[in-house]
């Protein structure tokens, strides 16, 4: 048997375990990748998310190029990076943009066509964002006048507005590295804000059980009841 795993003509990291290879083929790739619930392209959007934001090195070019094949476009895939370096921290970004280039290299992707400082942000939602900002300072501002501040300045009135990556896919970028890194506390705000942004319900939770493989049962457990929470509430 070739113990090098393919999915959309990207090959991943030959194997040689046969258990996690039978695995990795029936239920990832054969399973898993070709449920319904998700496109193809979210799936990577997921994986994508977990990858960077758990700063699993040796996967990330493996994963950005099925990203591409999937369909998320180099663009997003700069927007998604950025996004992360808020999220997960600047070195899982920065370890993460040192792969896209060289994924973007091999592809003959300009580098320098990519969105920078040179954009029109999306328009912002005033009233939401000025309660957001209202509750943040509330509790926070004499704990940490800094954190409050770039949370107002460089996260949700800048980096949110960035149109080159639809509000629902960063929204599930963040759902995705949240959960990754077992920040359940977190979940609930952006779950409900990823569903405003129009994420459904079962979408929601058909990343969960993207996130189960990637990111591991025992996060995706811990952010099961958050979920349910959320899903209940909006439905009330």
């Amino acid at each position: 048997m070739d113990n090098t795993v393919a999915n959309n003509d990207s090959a991943v990291t030959p194997l040689t375990l046969p258990s996690l290879v039978m695995y990795t083929e029936n239920t990832l790739l054969n399973d898993l990748w070709n449920r319904t619930a998700l496109s193809p392209r979210d799936r990577s959007i997921i994986t994508l998310a977990t990858i960077v934001s758990r700063h699993q090195v040796e996967e990330q070019l493996n994963t950005l190029n099925q990203a591409l094949d999937n369909g998320v476009k180099p663009d997003e895939i700069a927007e998604i990076i950025t996004h992360l370096a808020f999220y997960s921290g600047w070195g899982n970004a920065t370890s993460a943009a040192r792969a896209a280039q060289q994924v973007f290299n091999a592809r003959s992707i300009n580098i320098s066509e990519l969105p920078g400082s040179n954009i029109v942000p999306l328009p912002i939602n005033q009233q939401a964002e000025d309660q957001r900002a209202q509750h943040v300072s509330s509790h926070f501002a004499d704990v940490s006048p800094g954190v409050v501040q770039f949370t107002t300045d460089a996260v949700f009135n800048d980096l949110w507005l960035r149109p080159d990556l639809a509000p629902r896919d960063r929204s599930l970028v963040t759902v995705s590295a949240l959960v990754s890194n077992g920040q359940v506390a977190q979940v609930t705000f952006h779950l409900n804000k990823a569903m405003d942004n129009g994420l459904t319900q079962s979408q929601a939770g058909e990343a969960l059980t993207q996130l189960a493989f990637y990111a591991g049962w025992p996060n995706v457990f811990s952010a099961l009841p958050i979920f349910k929470q959320v899903f209940e509430s909006r439905n009330a």
